[in-house]
C-alpha cells in the first residue's frame, strides 16, 4: 500500500468497527440529503434526519460538542423545514426559492451570534477547550445553525453558509481522524456551488411538485 492509504487506515486502527460503520451510513445519508437539497427536492428532510441522528452520536463520543449540537438542530430543523417546504401558496404550488429579506439577513446575525455565545458556553461549562478544534468547532456550528434556518425557509442564501462551513470543516475531520466525514464535507461543498447556481435558476418559481 502506498504512504497515503497507510495513513488513511491508521485512522481508523482504534476505532470500534460499529463506529465506523455508522460513520459510512450517516456519510451516505448525509450525502443523499445535500443532493436532494440540491434538486429541491423535498427527500432532503428525512435522509437528513437519518444522518443527523448517526452523527449526534458520533460527535458525542469523539467530543465535538458543538457540531454534536449541530446535528441535532438539524433534526429539529428538518422537522420545521419538511413542514415549510410541503406548505402550499395556493392550491396548487408549494413554497418557491427566495432571497432572504433585509429582516431575514439581520435575524441570520442575531442566530450566528447567539450561536457563538451558546456553543462558547458549552465549551466552558465542560472545560473543553482543550484543543485548537473546540475554537474552530463554536465558529463551523455558528454557520451552520445560519445555513440550516435559511435551507429551512427556502432561502437562497442559505448555500453560501454551507459552502463556507463546508470549506472549514474538511480540514477539521481529518485532523481528527474522521476521514470518510472529511471526504463528505469535500463532496458537500461542491455540491452546495452547483445547488446555489441551481437554486438561483429557480429563484420564485412557485413548484406543482417537491419530488422532482
Amino acid at each position: 500500500m502506498s504512504p497515503i492509504f497507510d495513513w488513511f487506515f491508521a485512522q481508523y486502527a482504534e476505532v470500534p468497527t460499529h463506529l465506523i460503520v455508522l460513520e459510512l451510513i450517516g456519510v451516505f445519508f448525509g450525502f443523499l440529503s445535500v443532493w436532494f437539497s440540491k434538486q429541491d427536492n423535498i427527500l432532503v428532510y428525512p435522509t437528513g434526519i437519518i444522518s443527523t441522528a448517526i452523527f449526534v452520536y458520533i460527535l458525542a463520543v469523539y467530543g465535538l460538542l458543538g457540531d454534536m449540537m449541530i446535528n441535532a438542530y438539524y433534526f429539529a430543523m428538518s422537522i420545521y423545514g419538511w413542514y415549510i417546504w410541503t406548505r402550499k401558496v395556493d392550491a396548487t404550488h408549494y413554497t418557491p426559492i427566495t432571497k432572504a429579506t433585509k429582516t431575514e439577513n439581520k435575524q441570520s446575525i442575531y442566530i450566528f451570534v447567539a450561536t457563538l455565545i451558546f456553543v462558547f458556553a458549552v465549551y466552558e461549562f465542560f472545560d473543553k477547550w482543550n484543543n485548537w478544534t473546540a475554537y474552530v468547532d463554536t465558529i463551523t456550528t455558528a454557520i451552520f445553525f445560519v445555513g440550516m434556518w435559511l435551507m429551512a425557509k427556502k432561502k437562497l442564501e442559505n448555500w453560501i453558509y454551507w459552502i463556507i462551513g463546508d470549506l472549514i470543516s474538511v480540514p477539521l475531520y481529518l485532523y481528527k481522524g474522521l476521514v470518510f466525514t472529511s471526504f463528505q464535507y469535500l463532496l458537500f461543498t461542491i455540491i452546495a456551488i452547483y445547488g446555489y447556481r441551481a437554486w438561483k435558476r429557480n429563484l420564485n418559481i412557485p413548484e406543482t411538485s417537491l419530488l422532482n
